[in-house]
């Protein structure tokens, strides 16, 4: 895990090690088959793996929203403050618990034995369905067993998760890691035999199960599509409960909108149920989604006929009535990257570029296909700096994008939007999202001249390591830089001839 989290989106060295180092000391502690799966699941790219929070805070935001769930985390005392400083941050209330360790109990096994405690102290079936362990990068390196707490104690299920950084690239696809490991959980107890309801009960209609976090308007907006199908709207995964495990593995089909689950995925397909891709925003992808769910689940050409001749004109006329005439360029985290971009398109936009630090799966690939046949870039696995050479690239009238990004674009006076908090945090779905990304962005290219007004009053203070107000400018002193590049190229020359061979 990396030695801090903060929300820069900026790479840090790890505080216990680099990372091929612990991923060999994982391997050799026995966890080369964890790794492998990780690696399978989660391919990174030309490069290790894109600059983004550390990835353990997916996970841990999955637990800590949900009901009668406690959580567990075992690593370095520095990972773990920036871990529940950041939940907290994004407005966690629930309390994180820590085990904590030291060079002693790591190497004599006293920290799994501490782990083993605290589980039995935690799990109170008055207060828990589940007990959420989860090891971050020191523990999965040492190859602390969790795998050896028992699956259940007083009727409380334990649920036991490595969560390395140095094995699961982003903090999105944590979020299915422990998704995964719930939904393999339940689909074991639903096979055993009979299992909790829903909260709300059963649904009268079948149900479409819903992968990845939305916006709560979402849900319902793709509950209304399904409707003229004979269809409801299932459970979304990440659940908010255990028990809605259950309902998830009982719809007749499961919907990826966001396309890089494959833990889940994988538990979705075990249990027998189809899962489809892409997702129901705009007028050309409402229609495409619906025909692939129409034909997955039998339903008939009439109810197809019916679902799109309610939704479509609808949708039309708001993307019509709400347009985006701008230039932009489009990176974030979240996995919604290409539906966002999608919905901009048929708002009128002209978008040049879109980047995402989650991998290519089949669940994207009609999307991808769609964005490309209109001119659109997209980058898979995107780093930082293929995000800022886009924006150079393209001069861009608007930038939606990770904090740095869009740090980067208001220092040249672009207009700027953070992905995270302004745009996925929308309803994209549907009718309703149909128009609900157009008054942001207007509002957002309105401030162009505001922009330019700060510009002009701020020129001449200098950037970088002139930035300020200075009596006289700072002056460069090469020779001191030529010096010490000399010193560093002596040191890396000492240090290759002194290794052994």
């Amino acid at each position: 895990m990396s030695a801090r989290d903060d929300l820069s989106g900026t790479p840090a060295p790890d505080c216990s090690g680099e990372r091929a180092r612990l991923r060999e000391a994982a391997a050799a502690a026995g966890n080369e088959e964890l790794l492998e799966r990780y690696a399978a699941d989660y391919p990174t790219g030309p490069h290790d793996q894109p600059q983004s929070m550390c990835p353990a805070f997916g996970s841990l935001r999955v637990g800590l929203r949900m009901r009668r769930t406690a959580t567990v985390l075992s690593g370095s005392a520095c990972c773990v403050y920036g871990l529940t400083f950041t939940s907290h941050f994004y407005g966690a209330r629930r309390t994180v618990g820590y085990v904590p360790f030291n060079s002693e109990t790591l190497v004599t096994g006293k920290l799994f034995e501490d782990i083993r405690d605290a589980v039995f102290e935690l799990a109170d079936p008055a207060k828990y369905d589940a007990v959420v362990v989860t090891n971050l990068c020191v523990p999965t390196a040492s190859g602390v067993p969790l795998k050896l707490l028992p699956k259940e104690i007083d009727g409380v299920r334990i649920v036991c998760i490595d969560v390395p950084g140095f094995g699961v690239p982003t903090h999105a696809e944590a979020k299915d890691v422990l998704a995964g490991a719930m939904l393999a959980y339940a689909r074991a107890e639903a096979a055993a035999g009979p299992v909790q309801a829903p909260r709300e009960g059963r649904a009268e209609r079948p149900t479409v199960t819903l992968i990845g976090e939305m916006f709560p308007a979402d849900p319902v907006a793709i509950g209304a599509l399904l409707e003229p199908l004979g269809l409801a709207c299932g459970p979304n995964v990440p659940t908010r409960e255990w028990r809605e495990l259950y309902a998830a593995l009982d719809g007749v089909a499961v919907a990826a909108i966001h396309p890089f689950y494959t833990a889940s995925v994988r538990e979705f397909e075990a249990a027998g149920r189809p899962v489809v891709g892409s997702a129901p925003v705009g007028h050309d992808g409402t229609a495409a989604w619906l025909e692939t769910i129409a034909e997955t689940t039998g339903a008939s050409p009439a109810q197809l006929a019916a679902a799109q001749n309610r939704f479509l004109p609808m949708i039309r006329d708001a993307l019509a009535a709400n347009p985006i005439d701008a230039r932009i360029t489009l990176s974030g985290y979240e996995g919604s990257e290409l539906l966002v971009a999608r919905l901009l398109i048929e708002s009128g936009a002209d978008v040049r570029y879109v980047g995402t630090a989650c991998p290519r799966t089949r669940f994207s690939a009609d999307d991808c296909a769609w964005l490309e046949e209109r001119g659109v870039m997209v980058r898979y696995r995107a780093s930082l700096e293929q995000d800022l050479a886009a924006m150079a690239e393209y001069d861009p009238h608007l930038v939606i994008g990770t904090t740095p990004v869009v740090q980067q674009a208001k220092s040249r006076a672009i207009p700027a939007l953070y992905f995270t908090n302004l745009i996925s945090a929308r309803p994209l779905m549907g009718v309703a999202g149909a128009g609900s990304l157009a008054q942001v962005i207007n509002t957002a290219l309105a401030g162009q001249a505001r922009f330019e007004r700060m510009r002009s009053f701020f020129e001449g203070v200098g950037s970088g390591d002139t930035a300020g107000v200075w009596q006289e400018p700072p002056r460069a002193h090469p020779e001191f830089k030529a010096r010490f590049r000399r010193q560093r190229e002596r040191a890396r020359a000492r240090s290759s001839v002194e290794e052994p061979v």
